[in-house]
């Protein structure tokens, strides 16, 4: 079943000095599944080479017990990958082991550079040979021909280069390297698992989401800032800002879709964001209703928030199926709606007769919507109102998110009544720009990328209709 919902490229993870890291690589890598399905890889160091294991698949298929065996080491970094509309094929799988005049190293990048085809295009006119058709191998290239001496020197003179979205791990033999760009677009977390008996210093790590540091017994102390390039080896942990300030720009999507609710993203709780979306969205959009339901379980948290400032009691009227594979076999005569039918169920006894508020993150193609309305009034719903916890996506993603293009999102292309008739609802309403800010605000006063709401972008773009969405790389 194709999905009608945005999808992050990426989650990382990276582990300085513990005896078990590529185990705890692994816990990572699958707290952070939901970041991406297509691929992951581990590479590790045991103080002299870097040896790498990535492959097509789940984390947990991926990394047996014999795998993780070859892998000892005491560095690690990882990475999981979304699938892509383009060919997914192993070459893209991350983390990228290279060997260059800077010595071996390994990186690990969630993100999308805005840049990358025009840096490519200039290195292979200067003799670069690329093995991927990723927009991560140009940072690895930008790193080798730096002029700087030292590798820490290479890889921000490396990063000052590339333009977009970047949140990464890399590793030297005795290294780890972690970076934000300058905007802050995508979310990078460090923490700290105390010293064992017999260990010099701490184990310190990275990941894309606090959920990971949970698994490993890590704590979150904070989150890789803007712009800040830290290096932890032998001599400790120390800091670099390599850009600039450059206005924040951290995407609100995190909050909204992508983050587990367990999370803590950009320094504010995912959980207590999405209540407050559910909060905001009833106060904006009531309705006469008897149950509030959610689509699991991406609304979940969002129909918590609406149920209890609206008064209407929640129930889970649709029971999500967690166990599909990755292949399934479709009976031999059409069955309508099967894909929607396969992931979800209606509860009848808990639909019939009665007036539903369904509630989702998000409308993108509107397809999926259209048929589990259509599943709530089979069931015997007497009318169904669709809230949404997000104003209407009206624009494709360039920093790093699977997104359809602009002719594909049915908001950029009809009216708010036409999706209600398309998708059958009584009515639809959406959170507005500003709820949607309020109820991601926090102390710090965190400023969020929402280009897929407005159509304004934070970085200079060559031209939108040109440059190609995550969706449609390789």
């Amino acid at each position: 079943m194709t999905s009608d919902k945005f999808r992050d490229e990426c989650g990382v993870v990276a582990i300085y000095s513990h005896p078990e890291a590529e185990t705890l690589a692994y816990l990572g890598l699958h707290a952070l599944q939901h970041r991406g399905q297509e691929s992951a890889g581990i590479a590790t160091s045991n103080g002299l080479t870097l040896n790498l294991h990535k492959d097509m698949g789940l984390v947990a298929d991926i990394f047996t017990e014999e795998v993780l065996s070859r892998l000892h080491g005491n560095l690690a970094i990882g990475h999981t990958r979304y699938s892509t509309a383009g060919d997914s094929a192993l070459l893209n799988a991350q983390p990228i082991r290279v060997q260059s005049n800077k010595g071996m190293m390994g990186l690990a990048h969630n993100g999308n550079l805005v840049n990358a085809q025009e840096l490519r295009a200039r290195l292979e006119g200067q003799g670069s040979i690329f093995q991927t058709n990723s927009d991560t191998e140009v940072i690895v290239h930008l790193i080798a021909i730096s002029k700087e001496q030292t590798l820490p020197e290479a890889i921000a003179d490396a990063l000052r280069r590339v333009e977009g979205a970047f949140s990464l791990v890399m590793m030297s033999p005795d290294r780890i390297f972690a970076a934000r760009d300058p905007r802050g677009f995508r979310p990078l977390a460090m923490g700290r698992i105390p010293r064992l008996q017999g260990q010099k210093q701490d184990t310190i790590v990275f990941a894309s989401e606090t959920c990971a540091f949970d698994l490993i017994g890590a704590d979150y102390e904070r989150d890789v800032k803007p712009g800040e390039l830290v290096v932890v080896g032998p001599e400790g942990i120390t800091s670099h800002f390599y850009a600039s300030a450059a206005p924040q720009s951290s995407c609100i999507f995190e909050h909204v879709y992508f983050s587990r609710p367990d999370s803590v993203v950009f320094g504010r709780p995912v959980q207590a964001s999405r209540e407050e979306l559910g909060r905001q969205l009833a106060r904006e959009a009531p309705a006469e209703a008897d149950i509030v339901v959610p689509v699991p379980d991406s609304g979940v948290t969002a129909a918590v928030g609406y149920a209890a400032e609206s008064g209407i009691p929640f129930q889970f009227g649709l029971i999500r199926n967690h166990y599909i594979g990755r292949t399934f076999i479709e009976p031999r005569q059409s069955v309508r709606d099967f894909g929607v039918k396969l992931k979800l169920n209606p509860v009848r006894k808990l639909l019939e007769g009665k007036r539903v508020v369904l509630i989702d993150d998000s409308i993108i193609r509107g397809t999926t919507s259209r048929k589990i309305v259509r599943m709530i009034r089979n069931a015997g719903a007497t009318e169904v109102h669709m809230r949404v916890s997000c104003p209407p996506t009206i624009s494709p993603c360039f920093y790093g998110v699977d997104t359809p293009s602009k002719k594909e999102l049915i908001a950029a292309n009809q009216t708010i009544d036409e999706i209600r008739a398309y998708i059958g609802a009584d009515s639809v309403a959406y959170l507005s720009l500003d709820g949607l800010k309020k109820a991601c605000a926090d102390g710090e006063k965190t400023t969020y990328c929402t280009a897929c709401y407005t159509g304004t972008y934070p970085t200079t773009l060559v031209d939108v209709e040109e440059i190609q969405p995550a969706s449609t790389k390789q």
